[in-house]
């Protein structure tokens, strides 16, 4: 027997219903979204993709990181340079003041010699000449003596002759002959030789300063020699 149908009705179909159900949970969503407050929903909003905002900090916190590194590295090897410059710079700077300073103290040696050399009289190879080289040198060792008194004791006692020699008095007689300018024996000579001079009794100038010194010690100066002593 077929089904009545009601005047005026139609039968709602199942894809008629499902579309009816669509739109009834569509417009109860947006009756809830227009609910919420705003705030709520941007706090929503951001949350929804937290993993992605996070790797681009991250992605951006790493390419400084490194950028930072790569700066201090490269500050790091400028210094580095620049203090093995200044260590190699204050090197040289050293050397060539300790070159300078040798060179210098050579030229000042070499000008010392040079004065020196340049002070030093020439003397005459006879007695006033042995005389004033005697006193010349004795001057220099603090040897008391004037060229009279030196010349005056010269004659009495060799006549000038430096060859001279005493082959009688008790020297003579005990081995040891008084010899040169000033006849000064050879245990004398050896105590009261100045350096400097030949280690010679017969050598004039040698001779003379020994007997000076000798006599400075004995009787306060040559000078004040007036015989044999």
């Amino acid at each position: 027997m077929s089904a009545s149908r009601t005047p005026g009705h139609s039968r709602l179909t199942k894809a008629h219903k499902l579309s009816i159900a669509g739109v009834a949970t569509l417009s109860a969503a947006a009756v809830a979204f227009s609910l919420v407050p705003a705030d709520v929903a941007e706090a929503e909003t951001i949350s929804a993709a937290p993993v992605a905002w996070t790797q681009a900090v991250n992605g951006t916190q790493t390419k400084a990181l490194y950028g930072h590194l790569s700066t201090q590295h490269v500050i790091a090897d400028a210094n580095a340079k620049a203090a093995a410059v200044a260590a190699k710079a204050k090197a040289d700077a050293d050397a060539k003041a300790k070159a300078e300073a040798a060179a210098k103290k050579a030229r000042e040696q070499k000008a010392a010699a040079s004065r020196s050399a340049a002070r030093t009289p020439v003397f005459a190879n006879n007695l006033d000449g042995w005389i004033k080289e005697a006193l010349f040198i004795m001057k220099k060792e603090g040897i008391p003596g004037t060229y009279a008194g030196i010349h005056r004791n010269i004659m009495r006692e060799s006549s000038g002759n430096p060859m001279a020699i005493n082959n009688w008095d008790i020297n003579a007689q005990n081995g040891i002959p008084s010899k040169g300018l000033l006849q000064v024996i050879l245990p004398t000579f050896k105590a009261y030789h100045v350096k400097g001079t030949k280690f010679d009794q017969y050598d004039p100038v040698a001779n003379i300063v020994a007997a000076c010194n000798y006599a400075a010690d004995r009787y306060g100066s040559m000078d004040n020699v007036n015989s044999a002593y």
